[in-house]
Protein backbone atom coordinates (compact mmCIF):
# COMPACT_ATOMS: atom_id res chain seq x y z
CA UNK A 1 0.00 0.00 0.00
CA UNK A 2 1.15 3.66 -0.80
CA UNK A 3 2.67 6.01 2.26
CA UNK A 4 1.62 9.42 3.17
CA UNK A 5 3.74 11.71 1.10
CA UNK A 6 7.19 11.85 2.85
CA UNK A 7 7.03 15.85 2.20
CA UNK A 8 4.23 17.64 4.58
CA UNK A 9 2.50 19.96 3.06
CA UNK A 10 2.88 23.75 4.24
CA UNK A 11 -0.61 24.94 4.76
CA UNK A 12 -1.45 24.52 8.50
CA UNK A 13 -5.24 24.39 9.56
CA UNK A 14 -6.46 24.72 13.23
CA UNK A 15 -8.95 21.90 14.35
CA UNK A 16 -11.78 22.51 16.82
CA UNK A 17 -14.61 20.69 18.35
CA UNK A 18 -17.64 21.10 16.85
CA UNK A 19 -19.73 20.96 20.08
CA UNK A 20 -17.82 23.86 22.56
CA UNK A 21 -15.47 25.49 20.02
CA UNK A 22 -12.06 24.19 21.91
CA UNK A 23 -9.00 23.98 19.55
CA UNK A 24 -7.84 20.52 19.63
CA UNK A 25 -5.00 20.21 16.76
CA UNK A 26 -2.65 22.78 14.75
CA UNK A 27 -2.46 20.18 11.64
CA UNK A 28 -0.60 20.32 8.41
CA UNK A 29 -3.35 19.64 5.39
CA UNK A 30 -2.91 18.35 2.22
CA UNK A 31 -5.09 19.23 -0.34
CA UNK A 32 -8.97 21.11 -0.24
CA UNK A 33 -11.26 18.30 1.04
CA UNK A 34 -13.04 17.56 4.18
CA UNK A 35 -10.86 16.39 7.33
CA UNK A 36 -11.27 12.60 7.77
CA UNK A 37 -8.02 11.63 8.89
CA UNK A 38 -5.32 13.25 10.41
CA UNK A 39 -1.64 11.55 10.36
CA UNK A 40 -0.40 11.91 13.66
CA UNK A 41 3.27 12.86 11.80
CA UNK A 42 1.18 15.59 10.87
CA UNK A 43 -0.27 17.13 14.07
CA UNK A 44 2.26 20.00 15.16
CA UNK A 45 0.84 21.28 18.14
CA UNK A 46 -2.11 18.91 20.54
CA UNK A 47 -3.85 20.71 22.52
CA UNK A 48 -5.42 17.75 23.84
CA UNK A 49 -5.36 15.46 27.15
CA UNK A 50 -6.14 12.00 26.34
CA UNK A 51 -5.81 11.01 22.29
CA UNK A 52 -9.04 11.73 20.16
CA UNK A 53 -11.04 13.36 23.42
CA UNK A 54 -12.39 17.08 23.60
CA UNK A 55 -10.43 18.35 26.71
CA UNK A 56 -13.37 20.77 27.62
CA UNK A 57 -16.52 18.53 26.83
CA UNK A 58 -15.35 15.11 27.07
CA UNK A 59 -16.64 14.39 23.56
CA UNK A 60 -14.61 11.41 21.83
CA UNK A 61 -14.02 13.16 18.14
CA UNK A 62 -11.56 10.43 16.31
CA UNK A 63 -10.39 7.10 16.65
CA UNK A 64 -7.27 5.44 16.84
CA UNK A 65 -6.38 3.63 13.68
CA UNK A 66 -3.78 2.83 11.38
CA UNK A 67 -4.18 4.48 7.44
CA UNK A 68 -1.46 2.94 4.86
CA UNK A 69 0.87 1.91 7.80
CA UNK A 70 1.02 5.16 9.41
CA UNK A 71 -0.50 5.83 12.71
CA UNK A 72 -3.88 8.41 12.08
CA UNK A 73 -6.57 9.74 13.75
CA UNK A 74 -9.72 8.74 11.96
CA UNK A 75 -12.34 11.85 12.64
CA UNK A 76 -15.79 11.08 13.58
CA UNK A 77 -18.36 12.60 11.24
CA UNK A 78 -19.45 15.85 12.58
CA UNK A 79 -17.66 16.32 15.36
CA UNK A 80 -14.53 18.23 14.37
CA UNK A 81 -14.54 21.47 11.95
CA UNK A 82 -11.25 23.72 10.80
CA UNK A 83 -10.59 27.06 9.42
Amino acid sequence: MAKPNKKDPSRTVDIFCAKCKTQLFKYRKGGKGALIKCFKERIVEDYTKALGTCPECSQVFARDTLVRGAPALKMVGGKVTFK
